[in-house]
Parts: structure tokens; C-alpha cells; sequence
């Protein structure tokens, strides 16, 4: 029982945010700051205001450039990753250590500090407006994650079943092919999610680097204005998060189903 009330204060904790987003973008503007928590005075025109371009919103054009830019970062990452992180895990080569380390520290490096050179340099290449100047340094971040992430899991892996695919004929990509990267699977898809998600959630480099024409969620939402001038669009941002969230919980509900799947496949431990 005492677990059961835990486990129902964490699930209301993390939830009500969230469902004070969705009541709030519901909710009529004039009605915003009504500190009644129940769905009252409810209208659609807030998720039709977020789309309007005429007040300067484009949620539309931002949910496709996040969708296309977050996925292209997501699988470069996972191809360089699971490549980089097999080989630390399998190989053992002087220097190992301080790889692993400068990944680590990569990680932890402050994003603030690139900003003015990363704009100083693809200013200079010309590449100011155009898509990759949000990739590059997107994979940039997501690739000491993913390394970190997927360099513990193969470290855990029983080497046995390479070595039993190697003796039966296997060369070694078909046997990190067949059967290594099946049993990574769930270890790639909760990377995958992670990844995908900070890409998502970025908003210090595309409020410097981006513009109207690559810009993502974040700053879209960022920069919503409405039809009263100085007056703060609270219910329309509102709505605009709990669109921008949605595809989030599909994709970790869809991938969840595939890490479940792969952990229950089978495989030998020990």
C-alpha cells in the first residue's frame, strides 16, 4: 500500500503540470488566470490562434522542421554512436580512458560558450538561415549521450554469443549485425529517445542560429504574439505546449513498446 501511495503522489506530481497546460489551453482568455483548476469556460480558438499566421505564429512550419531536423540529428547520432560506443566496449587500445573522458566532458561542456563562435563561423561559410546550422551542432550534443548510453550497454553484453557466431562462420559485422545489435535493441531505442527529445526540447541555439524559416518548436512558442498588442498570449502558448508535447508521449509510448519487446525477446545473461 505504501508503495502504491508513492507511486500515485510521483504520477500526480509529474502529471499536474501537464494537465494545467492542457486546462489552461482550453481555457478563454479571459478567464486565464481563473485559479479554478477544473476545465471551465472552454473554447477551441486558443489551438486555432496558435496556427494563425497572421499574428506571427507559425506552429505549423516549426512542428515540421523540429519532426525533420530532430530525426535526421536522432539517426546520425545513433549510426556514429552505436559504431563509436562498440568499439570502446570491444576494443582495448592505449588512450581508451581519456576518449572516454573527453565524450564525457563534451557533455558537460556549457552551450552558452559556443554560441558566438558557432555563429561567427557559419556566418562566414554562408550558412546563416539554412537548416544545418541547427543539425550540426544538435548531433554535436547528442553524440556524447548516446556514446555514454550505449557504451554501458555493450560493455554489460555477454561476449560469448559473438564469439559463438564468429565460430560458426559469421564475419564480424555479421555477427555484430545479427546478433549483437538485435539484443542492443533496447538500449537503441531508449537512446533514440533521448536524443530525439533534447533535440526537441533545444532552445539556446535556435534562439541565436535560427530565423522564421528553420525555426523549431521552442522558439515558435517563444515567439507568439496575439491580437492585443503588449498582452501576453498565455492561453494560446498554452495550447501550443500541449500540441508540441503530444508528439513526445506518442513517441516514448511507441518506443516503449519496442524496449519492452526487446527485453523480453530472450537472450542469455552470464
Amino acid at each position: 500500500m505504501r508503495t502504491g501511495i508513492q507511486a500515485a503522489v510521483i504520477v500526480v506530481w509529474c502529471l499536474l503540470p501537464f494537465y494545467w497546460m492542457v486546462v489552461i489551453g482550453f481555457r478563454d482568455s479571459s478567464y486565464t488566470f481563473d485559479p479554478n483548476p477544473l476545465p471551465i469556460h472552454l473554447t477551441f480558438a486558443n489551438y486555432v490562434s496558435a496556427f494563425d499566421t497572421a499574428n506571427g505564429n507559425y506552429l505549423g512550419l516549426a512542428l515540421l522542421n523540429s519532426f525533420g531536423i530532430c530525426t535526421v540529428v536522432t539517426i546520425v547520432a545513433l549510426i556514429v554512436g552505436i559504431s563509436a560506443s562498440y568499439c570502446l566496449a570491444r576494443l582495448n587500445f592505449p588512450g581508451k580512458a581519456l576518449i572516454m573522458g573527453f565524450i564525457l566532458g563534451a557533455s558537460m561542456f556549457p552551450g552558452v560558450a559556443l554560441l558566438t563562435p558557432l555563429f561567427a563561423m557559419f556566418s562566414q561559410l554562408g550558412w546563416s538561415g539554412q537548416y544545418q546550422v541547427l543539425i550540426i551542432p544538435y548531433i554535436a550534443g547528442a553524440l556524447p549521450l548516446t556514446v555514454y548510453t550505449l557504451n554501458s550497454f555493450f560493455r554489460e553484453m555477454p561476449w560469448d554469443l559473438e564469439e559463438a557466431a564468429r565460430i560458426d562462420g559469421c564475419t564480424p559485422a555479421q555477427a555484430f549485425r545479427i546478433v549483437i545489435l538485435p539484443l542492443a535493441a533496447p538500449a537503441v531505442f531508449t537512446t533514440a529517445i533521448l536524443a530525439f527529445i533534447a533535440s526537441w526540447n533545444e532552445y539556446l541555439l535556435v534562439s541565436v542560429l535560427g530565423n522564421t524559416q528553420i525555426q523549431t518548436v521552442t522558439y515558435a512558442i517563444a515567439q507568439f504574439t496575439g491580437s492585443i498588442p503588449h498582452v501576453q498570449p498565455y492561453t494560446t502558448i498554452m495550447a501550443a505546449g500541449t500540441i508540441v508535447t503530444i508528439p513526445l508521449i506518442i513517441l516514448v509510448l511507441v518506443f516503449q513498446r519496442r524496449i519492452v519487446a526487446g527485453l523480453t525477446a530472450g537472450g542469455v545473461k552470464g
